[in-house]
């Protein structure tokens, strides 16, 4: 969350920025909110001064029955305490509240507007789209998979419900390969390799930005518990420093996380959401930084570069979007969306985001660093994004990948892990 101090002293801004994002958050309550906290603390300040000099003034008492009547009064003071205490945290828990609906401030050369609509293409991928004879048709990856029987749709609803699904044959290899080949990268590249739960308690959910009850909520809860499910390895390896203080020489801890992913994706339908585009469950290798403020602008750009490595080699074509500021999301800063060509849609999709947090997560988990022979601490600075998602990965290898005599061609950076190099008729 924003920093209390700097909402108050940037009240008309903080209002621009939730109006630019598309924010309901009522700021001018916070502010009546912190004054009458302000006022409350200074009562129990002054009555606690009362309270001491009544304590002082007991054995001072020339008589029992002066001692006695200062005791009295000690204990109408003590009791006024207790109500002054209980009014300060109640204000304290409404202005966390509000606090929190408030998002972080966007960076000064996002794209404003108030949804994806919005967003503006920066730069294209070296991979050209693809060229096909005259009258040749693609097909999409659902009609693929049923060509060559990959993916079961309809046994995945019956079992649970629309939304899931099974991989089979090849595609089940191909999942393998893609989370091996994007883990490999990023081990080379610095990152400790983690296989995260694939639940989290509610407090942590709610540090990282996440809604874990409610209409608006995205996530699975599991009845009677306080956990759910997670939608992201985002938020796992962001609970790992949860009221924690880590020493600045630590840092950076860039961190790569395998998990499964859980959405409930209320309100998704059309030709969009088809097949694995969008999905109840799927796999995920995510990418998470702790850093030092100073050093998470040039991580943001380290993560881009990263996805955009990725999809250079699986060879699929996509432009990078900034991100317009009604679409980020409460906790990011700036984020960066790489969109895949999808030729079964005939159109470019979302495969990876990056997002720079800066150190809005970081206060809502108090997850802090501190400097060697300096007092206090600070807050560090999170990042996360995409290495790949594997469902839309492997939506998009098999639909760049088909050819015209009907098979599939794997690319070349997967072959290490896959014992064929494409998928055709089964003898």
């Amino acid at each position: 969350m924003l920093d209390r101090k700097f909402i108050l002293e940037n009240i008309e801004a903080v209002k621009l920025n939730c109006k630019n994002r598309n924010v309901v958050a009522d700021v001018d309550r916070f502010v009546e909110l912190d004054q009458a906290r302000r006022e409350k603390q200074q009562e129990l300040e002054a009555l606690n001064r009362e309270s001491n000099a009544v304590a002082k003034q007991i054995g001072k008492c020339a008589t029992p029955e002066e001692r006695e009547a200062k005791k009295e009064e000690g204990r109408a003071i003590r009791e006024k305490l207790v109500a002054l205490e209980k009014e300060v945290k109640d204000l304290e828990a409404q202005e966390d509240l509000v606090q929190r609906t408030i998002p972080n401030m966007a960076h000064p050369d996002s794209p404003i507007g108030n949804d994806d609509g919005s967003n503006t293409v920066v730069e294209y991928g070296p991979t050209p789209l693809p060229k096909w004879s005259e009258g040749f048709k693609p097909l999409d990856h659902v009609e693929l998979a049923e060509k060559y029987d990959l993916i079961d749709f309809e046994g995945g609803a019956r079992v649970a419900g629309a939304g899931f699904y099974f991989l089979k044959n090849e595609a089940v290899m191909l999942e393998l390969a893609l989370e091996q080949f994007a883990v490999n990268k990023l081990v080379k590249k610095g990152f400790t390799p983690m296989i995260t739960p694939d639940v989290a308690r509610n407090d942590v959910l709610q540090g990282t930005g996440y809604i874990p009850r409610g209409a608006e909520t995205q996530i699975y809860s599991i009845d009677k518990t306080d956990l759910s499910l997670i939608a992201t390895a985002e938020i796992t390896l962001g609970g790992l420093l949860a009221n924690e203080t880590i020493d600045s020489e630590k840092l950076p801890l860039k961190l790569c996380g395998v998990s499964h992913c859980f959405r409930t994706e209320a309100g998704a339908a059309g030709r969009a959401s088809r097949g694995l585009y969008r999905v109840h469950q799927f796999s995920k290798v995510e990418m998470f930084v702790f850093c030092l403020p100073e050093q998470s602008e040039s991580f943001h750009a380290e993560l881009l570069g990263i996805e955009r490595e990725i999809f250079d080699d699986l060879k699929i074509p996509y432009q990078v979007v900034d991100t317009a500021t009604g679409d980020l999301g409460g906790p990011a800063y700036r984020k960066f969306d790489i969109e895949a060509w999808m030729p079964g849609r005939n159109a470019y999709g979302e495969v990876t985001s990056t997002s720079n947090c800066t150190d809005y997560q970081a206060r809502r988990l108090n997850a802090r660093y501190k400097v060697k022979g300096e007092k206090g601490s600070h807050f560090v600075h999170t990042l996360n994004g995409t290495a790949v998602a594997i469902s839309r990965a492997l939506l998009s290898v098999l639909e760049m990948g088909q050819q015209e005599d009907g098979t599939i061609v794997m690319p070349d950076a997967l072959l290490p892990y896959l014992s064929f190099d494409r998928i055709g008729p089964k003898n």
